[in-house]
């Protein structure tokens, strides 16, 4: 069954089911009940611009998408800088889903997604893209936490107080003295450890040293198409091991080189990850745009004024055309499916291996 025909035949019953979705979870166990309940479908990274209207949330909602994990601002700045930046990015967000309360809740744990599926509308998760808001105050960790920060990454691309990103040259070090406290922190704080834009060094010592389950919340496998942002398999493997999940991203640029007819090659790498983690442990993290870009001079140039000098040409576009736009969940389900994966396994990928890392370590 695909994904549309899956939510129509839900639709269409006269009989309402209602599950939590910690009953979702208990349903592989046995036969689903009759009319199935509508899946649950997380994004472990995805765009939610506070610029969007509410006609493509409803979009991004009547494709499946039931929580999202957003990066709350711009993770290049350092120093006070970098520390504004955050609260600036944290509170902009608290505004904007104020703003919208009949399509968003603001998610500080998995019931918060349970109440968004009750509720039909979408729980939004936050997430730094870097440590450095933090700066050297380990109490931090708690502020933030208390203002709603579930996730965080060690580092972004280059080296900071705690790590070495993937794109720091020459650098081969992995997490310092102060990155082991910082994880001990968001450990016991209940926020989730990314290992994205880490280097694999630090991706490794990262997963070693944490007590709790990690993510690399948006990530392609290294084995598929070597990239300095993709992971390796000894890196995915490690990460299962100790209960973490691997969010497959929709950057092009990480997946192939083909620019068109390339869709295969997204699935190409969730089925290797799959192979390499076990289907317990890889999620979708499409760290794309929800709206549907076209390549324009102008939109090149807000890419540009995003991103800086980590915008290439030769790079563009980021996006895959199939998943170009905000309904590419229904794309996503219908080509996981067509991998041969069973519908619960297919769920699994979708949305329950994210909710049961979310449940253990956000709580």
């Amino acid at each position: 069954m695909d994904r549309r025909t899956f939510l129509h035949s839900a639709a269409a019953s006269a009989v309402t089911v209602s599950m939590t979705a910690d009953e979702v979870l208990a349903t592989t166990s046995r036969p689903a009940p009759v009319p199935n309940p509508r899946a649950l479908i997380m994004d472990a990274m995805g765009e939610l611009r506070p610029i969007y209207e509410p006609s493509l949330v409803r979009e991004m909602l009547g494709s499946g998408t039931d929580a999202i994990t957003v990066t709350l601002c711009d993770p290049k700045p350092v120093g006070a800088e970098g520390l504004q930046a955050a609260i600036d990015g944290l509170m902009e967000y608290d505004r904007y889903l104020a703003a919208n309360p009949a399509l968003f809740i603001k998610a500080t744990s998995v019931a918060h997604v349970d109440e968004a599926r009750r509720s039909g509308r979408m729980a939004v998760f936050y997430l730094y893209q870097n440590s450095i808001q933090f700066g050297e105050d380990l109490d931090r960790v708690e502020m933030f936490r208390s203002l709603g920060l579930t996730s965080c990454q060690i580092t972004y691309n280059e080296r900071n107080f705690a790590g070495v990103g993937c794109r720091a040259e020459g650098d081969n070090g992995g997490l310092t003295p102060f990155g082991r406290e910082l994880i001990d922190r968001l450990n016991s704080a209940g926020i989730l450890v990314d290992l994205a834009h880490a280097n694999a060094r630090t991706m490794a010592d990262t997963i070693a040293h944490s007590r709790m389950p990690v993510i690399n919340s948006h990530t392609g496998c290294d084995a598929v198409h070597p990239h300095a942002r993709n992971m390796s398999d000894a890196n995915m493997r490690a990460t299962a091991e100790r209960g973490g999940v691997v969010g497959i991203c929709q950057l092009r640029p990480f997946l192939t080189l083909k620019k068109s007819d390339n869709l295969h090659a997204y699935f190409d790498h969730i089925e290797h990850a799959v192979n390499v983690c076990g289907i317990e442990h890889v999620c979708i993290g499409s760290d794309r745009d929800h709206r549907v870009i076209e390549m324009t001079p102008e939109y090149e140039a807000e890419l540009r004024a995003e991103e800086g000098s980590q915008v290439s040409s030769s790079e563009l576009p980021y996006f895959i055309d199939e998943l170009n736009g905000p309904r590419r969940m229904e794309v996503v389900w219908d080509g996981v499916a067509a991998r041969g994966y069973s519908e619960g396994d297919v769920e699994k990928i979708m949305g329950r291996n994210q909710y049961r890392l979310y449940r253990e370590v956000i709580g």
